[in-house]
């Protein structure tokens, strides 16, 4: 980024507390947002957030301070936060900054753009509705996602959103023709690392971008990083008129950043110490996301949930904006159950019979039903077992019981882990396969034969297989 050879650079460092910093300017303010550069060498960057007065104005670090006291100068770079976007961005992993951190030589042939953008006018919003299919068999039966819509993953730690987020970059790389831009906010370097190296390897490197923010970075980097992610998908759906799936991890840390940076600044804290102004700032962010008749942002938000509690006000606000809600249970994920999502806790907009389809909805709500009343059952089995039910609600669990099994999938992001290979499931097989076990066809099959397999075949083979063992141990 060239400085504005016009902007004033008369500046000097006035109070440093933590990553924020006062500076005082005899003239010429610098605008809200506007990035200053100070340090030995420029190399603290630091983005204005409030005019105290006609001199000193207060700004959030967003690199370290170290090293940085009172008195130095200021200058004024009189352009806010830019990120590059492009083409050559593509295949790339890059800081909030724009720096290439993958190692390899800075692309040429970028364009820069301001990473503070307006939401896209209702005039030039989309009002189709699509369903945005991911192959992977729980999610599109019981909670289809929208094109061009917002789904969040909400679960506590250790429960699969981040494998869960890979598999759906590597489903839609592989198989359709958009971009996939992966935004990591405040999580871990090695989960970046690991990433990148996967997709590498799984050659779906080429229409990826991936922008990282880390845990070890200052607030007003994390508090960023997922505007210049945004601002990378807006070029790709609005100038190339491509689709474009975004993925964020956490967006829940977005808010935590946001949250240190309130506290920083002095604002009086709000309900359970967040920031008052946590719905403005997650709004900023999420209305951007939107189709238009140039293409569509698909969003798919892993949203950490502290302690498990869903009435948290991060979860709160961020429900608010979805058109669907998977939930990961950590019960499913104990009882070995991948992906966890729950089918009961989770729901999507999408799942109307206008929208999928008569048979896909009717088929949903019975497999909704059986799974809720095996749910119910579950505490009269542990207490009496389950030769105490009626002939017709042992069938009922037998049903359900398959069912669930049938919605577990191996993943092509945990092959190595496993050593199962990856299944991707067209949507009507999966509905096929489906309504062949509610019709009770495999009652006969061990539960274990629809255990991590893909399409109902794959069942089929493995319970022949089975019963060819039963049928010679009996011999």
């Amino acid at each position: 980024m060239k400085q504005d050879e016009t902007a004033p650079a008369a500046g000097r460092v006035a109070a440093i507390r933590g990553s924020v910093v006062d500076m005082r300017f005899e003239s010429g303010l610098p605008s809200i947002h506007a990035m200053l550069r100070t340090g030995r060498k420029e190399e603290v960057r630091i983005e204005v957030l409030t005019q105290l007065d006609c001199r000193h104005v207060r700004g959030i670090a967003l690199t370290p301070t170290e090293g940085l006291c009172r008195g130095m100068a200021v200058h004024n770079t009189g352009m806010p936060l830019q990120a590059p976007v492009g083409n050559a961005v593509l295949s790339r992993m890059f800081d909030v900054f724009g720096n290439t951190i993958d190692r390899r030589d800075p692309p040429s042939g970028l364009s820069w753009r301001p990473v503070h953008q307006a939401p896209p006018p209702l005039s030039v919003r989309s009002t189709d509705s699509g369903v945005f299919e991911t192959g992977i068999k729980v999610i599109d039966l019981l909670v289809p996602l929208e094109r061009g819509g917002k789904a969040g993953l909400f679960g506590g730690a250790g429960v699969g959103k981040t494998v869960l987020l890979t598999e759906m970059i590597h489903n839609m790389v592989s198989n359709q023709s958009g971009v996939s831009i992966f935004c990591g906010i405040g999580e871990r370097c090695r989960e970046g690392e690991e990433l990148y190296r996967e997709m590498s390897s799984a050659g779906v490197l080429d229409n990826m971008v991936m922008v990282f923010g880390q845990m070890n970075e200052p607030p007003g980097s994390r508090f960023r990083v997922g505007h210049a992610a945004l601002t990378m998908a807006e070029y790709f759906r609005d100038d190339l008129h491509r689709d474009v799936l975004l993925l964020i991890d956490n967006i829940f840390r977005f808010i935590q950043a946001g949250s240190e940076i309130s506290g920083m600044m002095g604002q009086m804290p709000s309900r359970l110490g967040y920031q008052p102004t946590i719905g403005t700032e997650l709004s900023g962010i999420e209305e951007r996301i939107a189709s238009t008749a140039n293409g569509a942002i698909t969003s798919i938000q892993a949203v950490y949930v502290p302690a498990d509690d869903f009435t948290d006000p991060a979860a709160v606000h961020t429900f608010s904006h979805l058109s669907a809600s998977l939930v990961l249970s950590r019960k499913r994920a104990g009882e070995g159950f991948y992906p966890a999502v729950d089918p009961l806790a989770s729901g999507s907009k999408m799942a109307g019979e206008g929208i999928v389809g008569q048979r896909h909805y009717h088929l949903a709500r019975e497999a909704r039903r059986v799974l809720a009343q095996y749910d119910e059952l579950k505490d009269i089995i542990a207490m009496l077992g389950i030769e105490q039910l009626s002939a017709e609600d042992r069938r009922l669990v037998a049903r359900a019981r398959r069912l669930e099994r049938f919605l577990t999938q191996p993943f092509f992001s945990t092959e190595r882990f496993s050593g199962m290979p990856g299944r991707l499931v067209p949507i009507g097989d999966t509905i096929a396969g489906c309504e062949r076990i509610l019709r009770d066809e495999f009652l006969e099959y061990p539960e274990q034969a629809l255990y991590m397999i893909g399409c109902i075949g794959e069942a089929q083979e493995k319970g022949r297989i089975s019963l060819a063992e039963h049928e010679a141990d009996r011999r």
